[in-house]
């Protein structure tokens, strides 16, 4: 079996849209520019296309929570690097850290988390994961060293980037 790859890696480009008049990127696009990146990494990197999953079998995941840090601000047409990993999942849930970076990833402009539960299309109601579901997550599952809370995680990046 093809050991596949946890911490998921792109480039994407600030566009003018989404900018605020100091042309810094709006704070609601981060989490549009991550949840982009992300659906195009499940694809290049896994082939895990959840829109079929939802035509075809009736199942997706919600959002149930975002927590975000803004550190930095990304600017009208930079290009950041935005990485994304699954840090935890259980039977119903799905925990998304992304961390964008400036392109050399040198600068850490924000950190999300994001809460996913696994939702019925047709019920309407939350479910739990198929167990062929639960063995493609555990292989791209990649806990973090501690359990912490966000907070304390952004303390820990920021002192780690600021140590680089």
């Amino acid at each position: 079996m093809k050991k596949l790859e946890k911490i998921l890696e792109s480039k994407s480009k600030i566009r003018f849209p989404d900018c605020d008049p100091f042309n810094h990127l709006n704070n609601s696009k981060y989490i549009d520019y991550i949840i982009n990146v992300r659906e195009d990494q499940l694809l290049a990197f896994y082939d895990f296309d959840i829109y079929k999953l939802a035509r075809e079998k009736g199942i997706s995941w919600v959002v149930a929570q975002n927590q975000i840090a803004y550190l930095t601000p990304a600017t009208l047409m930079e290009t950041v690097t935005i990485q994304t990993q699954l840090i935890f999942c259980n039977e119903k849930t799905l925990l998304l850290e992304a961390l964008m970076w400036n392109e050399n990833k040198t600068v850490l402009k924000a950190i999300l988390w994001t809460k996913l539960v696994h939702y019925n299309l047709m019920t309407k109601k939350s479910e739990i994961h198929s167990e062929e579901l639960m063995i493609f997550f555990k292989q791209v599952e990649n806990p973090l060293n501690e359990k912490v809370s966000f907070e304390k995680r952004v303390e820990n990046l920021r002192f780690s980037n600021a140590n680089k």
